[in-house]
């Protein structure tokens, strides 16, 4: 891990985290940015799987990551584990204020990654929501892409792109790096 980068768990967490990338049959490829602040993406999220490969790898890695998870999964006894993982619920029914939030927090701390699922579902949509780049350019942080490609079992960690505030031609650039033949079900990417 580079110095910047937030630091979370101890020799043992991160052994956990490896063995259970090799358990679920992953690697990581790429490499994580020197940077104190960032928002990650990972993509394609269309399965429940997604969450624990995802935990599998902030373990083995060591960084220390909050993310975005609706209120429903954490439940007790889950609930508690989830936020000690770095979750932060979120109830999707109720709209506003998280994209000013999350931009206000990564603003005013020192370090900060934050990590988002930019379709905001497992179901298929016809466009990935902006909180994720609405944060990062308000915030000054780059947007680090992050693909989970189950044909290859490899969690890929991407360069990081600084938003221009150019949304559509950002967007199109970050998109690029993906396609529906990485996700468990692509039918829904």
């Amino acid at each position: 891990m580079p110095p910047a980068v937030p630091r979370w768990g101890n020799p043992l967490t991160r052994a956990f985290g490896r063995a259970a990338l090799r358990g679920f049959g992953w690697r990581l490829a790429g490499e994580i940015p020197n940077v104190p602040k960032l928002v990650a993406i990972a993509a394609p999220h269309t399965c429940t799987a997604d969450v624990f490969v995802g935990l599998a790898v902030l373990l083995a890695l060591g960084a220390r990551v909050h993310w975005f998870g609706k209120d429903t999964i954490f439940w007790w006894p889950l609930g508690p584990v989830l936020r000690w993982l770095g979750g932060i619920p979120v109830d999707r029914a109720r709209a506003g204020g998280l994209v000013g939030q999350a931009t206000r927090l990564l603003r005013e701390r020192d370090r900060l990654c934050l990590a988002l699922a930019p379709e905001g579902t497992r179901k298929k949509v016809d466009r990935w929501k902006t909180g994720f780049y609405r944060i990062a350019h308000g915030a000054g942080v780059p947007v680090l892409p992050v693909a989970l490609d189950y044909r290859r079992g490899v969690a890929q960690i991407f360069e990081p792109i600084v938003p221009t505030g150019d949304y559509e031609a950002d967007l199109a650039r970050i998109q690029a790096l993906y396609c529906a033949g990485m996700a468990r079900h692509p039918e829904r990417y």
